[in-house]
């Protein structure tokens, strides 16, 4: 597995802080071997290390209780400060107070946890001001580069668009393999987890607007037309419902939202927003045959790699017409919109019309699929394929 310096860059500074120091984000994003990653600098300076996954039901035999992790680390640990990396920490009960303990006695901790069960709200109340969260998500295509040359594959735009980059999936050679992966994780990280563990009593309706929302991404609705589309498929089910539905989804980092970038647009009790996927797989699982979302997908991925590099996102409404993103980094602003192509004269009017009327102090960009460059002196095209490797805009 590559290295993932992006990350680990970032919780580096905090190696000998007495803050919690916990890993999070979706289910099979890579967490634990970030975490795994983390150990190895850190024993390269100390060896007083301790390791536990909590996932192993050796662990959960051996350390059944909070009080038990404590007495384990007690008995295990050598003297001074110990490193102490708990990986799926939410399946001990009461873990938070094994982890606010541990911490006043001296000690630096790295947990994870799956994202359906450790949230944020959750360890926010349990551990204000002691914890440092640091969210993790799968892979962006420079990584998909990285780590498919390690594989011995060839990385393809193509199928990023279409299947993403959940990292587990690169190791399967076939096409069908990677399919069955895929499919057998959506049922795992959204029905499963969730249903279980929000005790969703009404499956068939969770089911209808999961797949729904999960369709329907780099769109702009509300929680109102969610419901409306609900009722004409014969689904009765209140706005707040769907409200807390969607909820669910976010806390489990399977949708993200961005909001418009004028707050009087719309009430923010109605939901309006617009959705991203975590993943674009979780679109395409959901086409018909083979007829792939990758305008939509597209547009998904540029917001992911866009968020990747450290960009503030907000929807930007330019006089009734949409501009997809709003971006901001290091006192830098850009409107950018996102288009699969723009050879068609018009798509090419409606997408670079969006621009029109607004001033020259924020960089105008467009980023397409195409291989011709469609700049022009007001407006910015960046290729897709040169977007993803780059390290900013």
């Amino acid at each position: 597995m590559i290295k993932r310096t992006h990350y680990i860059e970032q919780v580096r500074p905090f190696y000998e802080s007495d803050l919690i120091k916990i890993i999070t984000g979706i289910r099979r994003c890579g967490k634990s071997v970030i975490l795994e990653q983390i150990m190895e600098e850190i024993g390269e300076t100390s060896d007083n290390i301790l390791y536990l996954n909590f996932e192993d039901r050796r662990t959960a035999t051996a350390v059944p209780s909070a009080e038990k992790l404590i007495s384990y680390v007690a008995e295990h640990k050598k003297s001074g400060k110990c490193y102490l990396f708990f990986d799926e920490i939410q399946n001990l009960e009461n873990w938070q107070d094994a982890c606010k303990t541990l911490r006043l006695d001296g000690h630096s901790l790295f947990i994870t946890g799956s994202n359906s069960k450790l949230l944020s709200g959750e360890f926010t109340k349990e551990l204000s001001g002691r914890y440092i969260a640091f969210r993790v998500r799968p892979f962006v295509y420079k990584e998909i580069c990285d780590y498919c040359r390690e594989l011995g594959k060839t990385p393809s735009v193509a199928d990023y668009l279409v299947w993403g980059g959940f990292p587990k999936r690169f190791e399967f050679s076939s096409q069908d393999a990677q399919l069955r992966y895929l499919s057998d994780l959506d049922d795992t990280i959204i029905f499963n987890d969730l249903i279980g563990r929000y005790k969703i009593l009404k499956r068939g309706l969770f089911e209808n607007l999961v797949n729904f929302i999960l369709r329907s991404n780099s769109r702009i609705f509300s929680a109102n037309s969610v419901c409306e589309y609900l009722k004409h498929e014969r689904e009765k089910c209140s706005v707040n419902t769907i409200i807390k539905y969607l909820g669910y989804l976010e806390e489990a980092y399977i949708i993200e939202r961005i909001k418009p970038y004028s707050s009087k647009t719309k009430s923010e009790l109605s939901y309006y927003a617009k959705i991203y996927n975590a993943d674009v797989c979780f679109n395409s699982l959901r086409c018909q045959g083979e007829r792939y979302d990758v305008t939509h997908n597209l547009e998904n991925i540029v917001y992911n790699e866009l968020i990747y590099m450290g960009y503030k996102l907000y929807v930007f409404n330019n006089n009734g017409k949409e501009i997809d993103f709003a971006a901001s980094k290091d006192g830098k602003k850009y409107y950018i919109q996102v288009a699969y192509s723009v050879a068609d004269e018009k798509t090419w009017l409606r997408e670079f019309d969006a621009f029109k009327s607004l001033d020259n102090l924020c960089e105008k960009i467009i980023i397409t699929n195409d291989d011709i460059d469609y700049s022009t002196s007001a407006v910015r095209h960046i290729k897709l394929k040169d977007f993803l490797t780059a390290e900013s805009l």
